[in-house]
């Protein structure tokens, strides 16, 4: 999931570079959503992975 972050991200930079806001901003929101999603997902696992191991 934060390969698919970093590549929108990286699609938003292009965008910016070549004049297209709208898309840039848009690819910025989706990286943004995307990033906080696999944050959420990764500290969910850590809780789960500690309650198996007990």
């Amino acid at each position: 999931m934060i390969g698919w972050a970093i590549t929108f991200l990286i699609i938003a930079l292009i965008a910016a570079v070549l004049g297209f806001g709208g898309i840039a901003g848009t690819a910025v929101g989706i990286a943004k959503i995307i990033f906080f999603v696999a944050i959420v997902l990764f500290v969910i696992s850590l809780i789960f992975g500690r309650r198996r191991a007990l």
